[in-house]
């Protein structure tokens, strides 16, 4: 049975508690007529709570025999009443809910409550911010979890919807997707719901479908459950800046609107925390420290648990990486945040074209593994056209010219492991070679090397 169908069944068990209650205060006073109409109720519910436990869990079920013999007390408690002697009323209480409390019991140890758990990724690169909440969902034990990747827009520079994108079928086989348009939210009423874009209508450059809004999908849920599909350098709480340089991560529609919302650390709570209570005000503290939890991004678990995996590397990528005597060169994952592009503008289009020329010439010792941000090109089409199409043209001529990796594949951890060290702007990424304890080295567009 789902918790929100047993819901119904303690709702009924706490009727039964009132009505004894009920009837006790109506005997004390002498009135036996309402005494015997509470009775009557009472019987009247007990019949309906068996018909409803046998519609969701089957003819015989032992809680069903428990409110059998409650109907025979409730007979024989009226009986009593009725009769010549009468009934003190309370042995007429101590009757019923001696019974109330068997059949509370028999629910509670007999009815098993089934959950359904769902998760909704919008865009497949950014699953590992999920998968593992996911891989502990699906093991638990009386548990359905779903994944139901979910429909995007791109905007266009005036707001408008340019693409709808749909990347339902860029997750590993191991995952079975299920369809947004078949999965019914309303009958289903999950128990949780997972989301990792908390933007709702308030990103310029991409929008999920208006009814995976967080404030739509609390209506459908008993609780909503929102993870960053990114994380941060952690923060230095000492420093007078940390909430004004963080506080646009935590003051979105998704971290209000959730129920719960799990962060990478401690410190970073703390930083939410600060955050929210500086615009709603000292007294929404507890709301906060109750929702925010710093238990740790999936998106360590999942690097971490890779690193000692044999990963494929796919066999164009091999061309690139293997010198002629078969030993690897080093590989060195390259990366252009969408902040640092947008800010530095051509600069940067000047910066990639060096850094490309630089690790051309060093072709044969070294793999260059560039990957693009995912919201790269729609961000840049949307905000700066004409940027847009000088980047795409060097991309266009990289992936053209084929002496180094382009992978703009859903697995960015793949990436992340069989690469010796990072290079590029500072970004979520840095913060999992951290973890992985591999060379790092940030970018700086106002330094160009080739000659």
């Amino acid at each position: 049975m789902r918790r929100f169908k047993f819901k119904q069944v303690e709702n009924y068990i706490a009727l039964f508690k009132k009505i004894a209650e009920g009837v006790f205060a109506e005997l004390s006073e002498g009135n036996l007529a309402k005494a015997n109409e509470y009775l009557q109720t009472c019987q009247q519910k007990a019949i309906e709570l068996g018909e409803f436990i046998e519609k969701e869990e089957g003819l015989g079920h032992a809680t069903v025999s428990v409110l059998e013999e409650f109907c025979e007390v409730i007979y024989q408690v009226n009986e009593g009443i009725l009769g010549e002697d009468g009934l003190a009323p309370e042995v007429a209480k101590v009757s019923l809910e001696k019974t109330v409390d068997r059949i509370a019991a028999s629910a509670a140890k007999d009815i098993v409550i089934n959950k359904v758990v769902v998760f909704l990724p919008y865009k497949a690169s950014m699953w590992d911010s999920l998968e593992t909440v996911w891989e502990r969902k699906k093991a638990e034990l009386n548990t359905d979890a779903y994944v139901i990747p979910i429909p995007y827009f791109e905007k266009n520079p005036d707001g408008s919807v340019k693409e709808v994108i749909y990347e339902g079928d860029q997750y590993p086989e191991s995952v079975p997707v299920v369809s947004y348009e078949e999965f019914d939210f309303e009958a289903a009423r999950p128990d949780e719901i997972y989301i990792h874009n908390p933007y709702d209508d308030l990103n310029f450059v991409t929008s999920v479908h208006p009814f995976f809004y967080s404030e739509n999908l609390k209506k459908y849920t008993d609780k909503l459950i929102y993870i960053p599909y990114f994380v941060l350098a952690e923060p230095n709480l000492d420093d007078p800046d940390v909430v004004e340089n963080n506080k646009h991560f935590a003051l979105t529609k998704g971290v209000v609107n959730a129920d719960e919302v799990i962060v990478q650390s401690e410190a970073m709570k703390e930083v939410y925390v600060r955050a929210l209570v500086g615009h709603f005000g000292e007294e929404s503290r507890p709301v906060w420290e109750n929702k925010i939890k710093g238990t740790g991004s999936p998106k360590f678990e999942k690097i971490l648990a890779m690193k000692d995996q044999d990963i494929e590397i796919p066999k164009d990528w091999l061309k690139i990486i293997e010198k002629p005597d078969g030993t690897h060169k080093k590989i060195v994952f390259y990366n252009i945040g969408v902040v640092p592009m947008l800010n530095a503008e051509d600069k940067m289009v000047e910066k990639i074209e060096d850094v490309l020329k630089i690790f051309k010439e060093n072709k044969d010792d070294v793999a260059l593994l560039w990957r693009p941000h995912p919201l790269m090109i729609s961000t840049l089409e949307s905000m700066m056209p004409e940027l847009a199409e000088r980047y795409k043209s060097i991309v266009e001529k990289y992936k053209a010219e084929g002496w180094g990796i382009y992978d703009d594949t859903a697995d960015m951890d793949r990436s992340i492991i069989i690469s010796d060290a990072y290079y590029g702007d500072q970004s979520s990424i840095v913060q999992l070679y951290e973890k992985l304890e591999k060379p790092i080295m940030i970018q700086n567009p106002d330094v160009l090397n080739a000659i």
